[in-house]
């Protein structure tokens, strides 16, 4: 399995709507991107959050899962169109985990 952790820290600019329309969109991804296990986005409420305001994990079967979601179309939009306007900085981990049960 796959974690992919994405966090936000958008322009002073960027309004509270834009904000929740790029977490509304990146949570349709779901069925949009076939490998998409399971995806989860929000705003992040934590005092030790250096200024990333949003949060976004994305679980994936394998590498080939991540890889195929990050070229999607649907997820090159959003990137492109609405994210990277918005943006101030980001910061992504990704790791690879045993599958349970």
């Amino acid at each position: 399995m796959i974690e992919h952790i994405v966090l936000f820290r958008f322009k002073p600019e960027t309004t509270a709507f834009t904000r929740q329309k790029i977490v509304t969109e990146l949570m349709a991804l779901k069925g949009k991107v076939p490998s998409i296990l399971d995806i989860s986005a929000g705003s992040n409420f934590a005092d030790r959050n250096q200024g990333f305001e949003y949060g976004l994990v994305v679980r994936f079967a394998d590498r080939q899962g991540l890889e195929s979601y990050q070229v999607h179309p649907d997820h090159q939009h959003i990137v492109h169109e609405l994210i990277r306007p918005a943006l101030a900085d980001i910061l992504a981990v990704d790791y690879e985990f045993p599958q349970q049960g």
